[in-house]
């Protein structure tokens, strides 16, 4: 049986458009209908959107000003229910908005979105699938009890694979995007996507921050890495294309990152600006393709990157806050016309550069409808209301981002139903078919890279094995299905920054083994030479705590990892590092 929760029809309405006039529309106060003919001429929206427009433009109508600025924003909120937090939550929330609970934030923004994260971060929002459910209905609830009854888009980054997710067990850990590239099947990645968005839909989360459509060419690159689905833009246009449908069939919006490419890049965006060098035609050839692939599809979001591409932009402007990427290259050459979010106006590609009442205003002038985490929100939404009264921004182009903020909401049916099923939610999430087709798909997709010595496939001899390195969880796992074929098995956990008498322990039964296993971790911001953490790994290093430290409290989902075998009855072997990238817990 195949979950299909969360799936809603779309509304289709017929009602008389109507318009504001400029100066109405910035005052924020209700105007008198206006004739159709000019309401058609002039209102947002096109004739495809011919079974909403006129319930859109109606909604505009009775909107203020105040109203409509707060559907540009996203938030987080601290707590895990609408109305009772804790101590802890009620801090985060008063130093980010002066206020103690998420219903009370939502009072007092009217922000068009809410975004989910795990302790990680802070906010704390994601414990076990009732929760979960409650606090989504919570929020609803407060956003649908206000002057006007405008659902939230519930988001959250869930991208499969063990980089960045946010719901844990037991929702079903699906494979990341370079192991379905490895599998290189599209039903596969289809599925996926269509269990990741079953199960975020069956807890009120409606929009998924994936799939990630970058084109990873830079082996180097900090912070796509393996969350892309390879270096081949007609197999990562494939792949991002059937997850799209897939998240569509799961019941929840699909959002392609990072427009107009993160993939070859050698910073990451969260602590600084990087350029993508690729001329016009390198952009063609390789960046672009899955994003029009996810548009053809007909993908209900585009998140930008904090990228400079002066091959489009020779002012050096990062794409978010780009005129000429997000309307000129993305709007009228592309022909989109749904919904662009930002990245995280928090992160340091952003805020390098541009403070916090500039960010959300040069970003939205650029093309951008939502606004992501914007820093110092109380700044932030003020700078927008501030830029709409000036004339700065005009009240036609705040319409056009608040009509396709309005029209997403009413494709996915929010209007007719936002609430989860609270009581299904459990049934739903890590579902036993759901779990089946997980296995099912990784394995398809685990790929042997190198086989040194054909030490693979492992034999059934009797001998003593050492399973060591990184991951309490992780050796445990290992050691025991190796003792499952009949060999002695000694598991030494060694942690991510082992101490010396650890690593003599290892070596010493690595000299009395006749095989050993190694899992590491970050092992790429290692000096293999030196035994020192690479420059890279040095800017890095606050993510990388943050890693080990969840990494220890639960299991090694959490962090990149790669497993060595190494089978020697005769010498010592050399304890070597393998794994690939430095984890990441943000978009």
């Amino acid at each position: 049986m195949r979950h299909r929760f969360g799936r809603r029809a779309y509304v289709a309405v017929v009602a008389v458009g109507v318009l504001l006039s400029s100066a109405v529309l910035t005052s924020g106060v209700a105007a008198q209908p206006v004739p159709t003919s000019v309401a058609d001429r002039d209102a947002p929206g096109h004739s495809g959107d011919a079974r909403l427009r006129g319930k859109i433009i109606k909604m505009l109508r009775h909107m203020t000003l105040e109203e409509k600025v707060g559907q540009l924003f996203v938030v987080e909120v601290f707590g895990q229910d609408a109305h009772t937090v804790t101590e802890t939550a009620a801090a985060g929330n008063q130093r980010l908005y002066g206020v103690s609970t998420p219903a009370e934030v939502i009072d007092k923004y009217q922000p068009g979105g809410i975004i989910y994260f795990t302790a990680a971060r802070g906010p704390d929002n994601l414990r076990n699938p009732r929760q979960i459910a409650g606090l989504s209905n919570g929020l609803q609830a407060v956003a649908t009890g206000q002057r006007q009854p405008i659902p939230l888009l519930i988001s959250t980054d869930q991208e499969g694979g063990a980089l960045v997710f946010r719901l844990g067990a037991p929702a079903t850990a699906m494979p990341g995007n370079m192991a379905l590239g490895a599998g290189r099947s599209a039903a596969d990645a289809h599925r996926s996507a269509e269990v990741i968005g079953t199960e975020l839909a069956a807890v009120g989360i409606n929009q998924n921050y994936a799939p990630v459509a970058d084109v990873n060419v830079n082996p180097a690159n900090p912070v796509i890495g393996i969350r892309s689905v390879g270096e081949d833009p007609a197999l990562v246009s494939d792949l991002v294309a059937a997850q799209v449908d897939g998240y569509h069939d799961g019941g929840v919006a699909a959002v392609a990152k990072h427009f107009p490419g993160h993939g070859d890049t050698a910073v990451d965006s969260h602590f600084g600006l990087p350029e993508v060098t690729h001329t016009r035609e390198q952009l063609e050839a390789i960046d672009l393709p899955p994003f029009q692939a996810a548009i053809d599809t007909g993908v209900d979001t585009i998140m930008t990157a904090h990228v400079v591409l002066r091959s489009v932009d020779p002012s050096g402007a990062p794409a978010t806050m780009s005129e000429p990427i997000l309307t000129g290259l993305l709007r009228e050459e592309l022909g989109y016309d749904g919904l662009i979010v930002t990245d995280a106006l928090d992160m340091g590609g952003a805020t390098g550069t541009f403070p916090p009442d500039v960010a959300p205003v040069e970003a939205f002038q650029a093309g951008a409808d939502q606004l992501v985490l914007a820093p110092q929100t109380d700044v932030a939404h003020n700078a927008v209301l501030g830029a709409v009264r000036s004339g700065e921004i005009s009240p036609r182009r705040l319409d056009e981002s608040v009509y396709r903020i309005l029209r997403l909401k009413l494709q996915r049916g929010l209007f007719d139903d936002p609430f989860a099923d609270v009581e299904l939610a459990d049934k739903i999430v890590g579902a036993p078919d759901h779990l089946e087709d997980a296995q099912v798909i990784t394995d398809h997709t685990t790929t042997l890279v190198k086989n040194d010595a054909g030490v693979l496939p492992l034999t059934d001899d009797p001998r003593n094995v050492l399973v060591t390195g990184w991951g309490v969880t992780t050796t445990r796992t290992l050691g025991d299905a190796i003792s499952r074929r009949g060999q002695t098995v000694t598991v030494l956990e060694t942690g991510s920054t082992p101490s010396q008498a650890r690593i003599d322990a290892a070596v010493a039964g690595a000299a009395d083994s006749a095989l050993v296993v190694v899992s590491t971790m970050n092992a790429a911001s290692v000096d293999v030479d030196t035994g020192l953490p690479t420059a890279s790994a040095a800017l890095s290093r606050p993510w990388s705590r943050r890693c080990s430290r969840r990494a220890s409290r639960s299991s090694s989902r959490g962090c990149a990892t790669r497993t060595t075998f190494r089978s020697s009855p005769t010498r010592r072997p050399t304890l070597r590092p393998t794994a690939s990238r430095p984890p990441r817990w943000s978009r």
